[in-house]
C-alpha cells in the first residue's frame, strides 16, 4: 500500500492582517503603557506626599525653634529645644533678630545673611538664600522680629533619591510587565497562530485540489457544447465528467469532515466495538473492489482477539478501517494481497492492514498524516484520507505503527486500550 504523502499546492498571497506574534507585541506594549501610566501617577503621588511630610516636619521644627526665643535679647537664655542655638542633636536652625531700626543679628553660628525682603516673613515659606533653599518662618518678639530658617537640603536629597529609586523600579517593572505579557501572549497565541496557519494552508491546498477536477469538468462541458452531437464522444466526455464529479464529491466530503472535527474538537457517542466484526464487515464492502483487480483480501484473527473490544464511536472506526483498506487495495498491484489482522496485546487490541504494494519509504513515514500530503502521482487520491485517520486515532486514544509487511509492502496498524470488562491476555 503506497499511502498518500504530501504534495503542496500553490499558496495564497500573504495576508495583510498582522500576525499573532505582532499582535502579541502590541498587547504587551499596551499592557506596559497602562502599567507605566498607573505607576507614574502612583510615583508622583508618593513623591509629593513624602516631600510634603518632610516639609511639614521642617515647619514643626521651625515652630518649635521660635517658642523659646526670649522677648528681649540677652545671653544665657535658651534659643532652641536643646538649650543651644546650634541644635547639636538635630538639624541646625538659623535665627535672625531684627530690631525696629533694621539692625539684624544672627543668634547662632549659621553664617548666612538674611535678605531684607525676608526679614518680616510670616508663615513658613521656602526661599533661596545664598544659592541654597531654606525654609523660613518669622514671629514678633517684643519690639523685635525673629526669623528662623532651616536648610531644605535633606528634603531635596531625600526627594531626589526617591525619584531616582522610583525611576529605576519603574523601568524594571515595565520590562518585567512587557516580557511577562509577551510570554503569556505567545503561549496563548501560539495555538491560535498555528490554527490560523493550518486554516490558510488548508484553504490554499483545497483550492489547488479542487481546481483540477473543476478544470476537467469545465473543459469537457465546453467541448461538448461546441461539438456536434456524437454519441460515442459524448459518452466518453460524460464518463470523464462523472469521474471528476465523484472525485470532487469525495474531496468535499473529506474537507467537511475535517472542518467539523476542527471546529467541534469533540467526538460522537462512544460505545463498545468488536474490531473483529468491524474488520470483517469492512473487508466485505471492499471485496468487490479487490476482486476486480484479482487481489486476495483476507481477515485474520490472531492471538488475544477473542475479546477485541474497544470503546470508540463506531462510525469513526468504520471510516478509519475503510480508509486503510481503500489505500491498501488502491496501491497494491493487480493480483496482490491485502491482509487485515486483529490481535490482542495484553490490555490493548491491534488492527493491522498489510499489503503487497510498493510500501512507504522511511523518510515519508513521518509526513503521511499531513493534510493533502501525497507521495505518489497516481490519480484518485486527495491526500486527506490519512489526515482523517490520524484525527480519529488521536481522538480515540489509539497509537499508530508504520512498518513493512511480510510481502514487502506497507504495514499500517493501530492499537487501542481494551474496553473495561473485556478479558484479554495478561500483560
Amino acid at each position: 500500500m503506497r499511502l498518500p504523502g504530501f504534495r503542496r499546492g500553490p499558496r495564497t498571497e500573504a495576508s495583510h492582517e498582522p500576525s499573532v506574534g505582532m499582535l502579541t507585541i502590541r498587547v504587551a506594549m499596551a499592557a506596559s503603557a497602562i502599567v507605566g501610566v498607573a505607576y507614574l501617577l502612583i510615583a508622583v503621588v508618593v513623591a509629593v506626599v513624602v516631600a510634603n511630610n518632610m516639609t511639614a516636619d521642617v515647619d514643626r521644627q521651625l515652630a518649635d525653634a521660635l517658642v523659646p526665643v526670649p522677648v528681649q535679647p540677652g545671653s544665657g537664655q535658651p534659643f532652641g529645644p536643646t538649650g543651644s542655638p546650634d541644635r547639636p542633636f538635630g538639624p541646625q536652625v538659623a535665627m535672625w533678630r531684627i530690631s525696629p531700626d533694621g539692625t539684624i543679628a544672627a543668634l547662632n553660628n549659621f553664617n548666612v545673611i538674611l535678605p531684607e525682603e525676608y526679614r518680616h516673613v510670616t508663615g513658613p515659606v521656602t526661599v533661596t538664600v545664598g544659592g541654597a533653599a531654606i525654609r523660613i518662618e518669622g514671629a514678633a518678639r517684643g519690639e523685635d522680629y525673629v526669623v528662623v530658617g532651616e536648610t531644605m537640603e535633606d528634603v531635596n536629597t531625600a526627594e531626589s533619591t526617591l525619584i531616582v529609586s522610583e525611576f529605576g523600579i519603574g523601568c524594571a517593572l515595565l520590562i518585567v510587565v512587557f516580557l511577562g505579557a509577551w510570554a503569556i501572549g505567545r503561549r496563548v497565541g501560539g495555538p491560535i497562530e498555528r490554527a490560523r496557519q493550518r486554516q490558510l494552508e488548508f484553504t490554499a491546498d483545497a483550492s489547488h485540489e479542487l481546481r483540477t477536477p473543476l478544470s476537467v469538468i469545465e473543459a469537457q462541458a465546453t467541448l461538448a457544447i461546441a461539438r456536434p452531437r456524437d454519441g460515442t464522444w459524448d459518452a466518453a466526455a460524460f464518463g470523464r465528467i462523472n469521474v471528476e464529479l465523484k472525485r470532487t464529491r469525495r474531496l468535499v466530503d473529506d474537507m467537511l469532515w475535517l472542518a467539523r472535527f476542527d471546529s467541534t474538537g469533540g467526538q460522537p457517542q462512544a460505545e463498545p466495538v468488536d474490531l473483529r466484526v468491524l474488520a470483517a464487515q469492512t473487508a466485505d464492502r471492499f471485496g468487490a473492489m479487490a476482486e476486480t483487480r484479482s487481489q486476495h483480501l483476507e481477515v485474520q484473527a490472531g492471538s488475544g482477539a477473542a475479546d477485541a473490544i474497544v470503546t470508540a464511536p463506531p462510525e469513526w472506526l468504520n471510516r478509519l478501517v475503510g480508509i486503510l483498506l481503500d489505500n491498501a487495495c488502491k496501491y497494491s498491484p493487480e493480483g496482490g494481497s491485502v491482509i487485515v489482522g486483529v490481535t490482542g496485546e495484553g490490555r490493548r487490541v491491534r488492527l493491522t492492514v498489510d499489503d503487497s504494494g510498493p510500501g512507504i519509504p522511511e523518510d515519508e513515514r513521518g509526513r503521511i498524516f499531513d493534510r493533502f500530503h501525497r507521495a505518489t502521482d497516481q490519480p484518485g487520491g486527495s491526500g486527506l484520507g490519512l489526515a482523517i485517520g490520524a484525527a480519529i486515532v488521536r481522538s480515540t486514544g489509539g497509537r499508530w505503527q508504520i512498518g513493512t509487511s511480510a510481502a514487502g509492502g506497507a504495514s499500517v496498524s493501530v492499537s487501542w486500550p481494551r474496553s473495561m470488562g473485556s478479558q484479554g491476555d495478561t500483560p
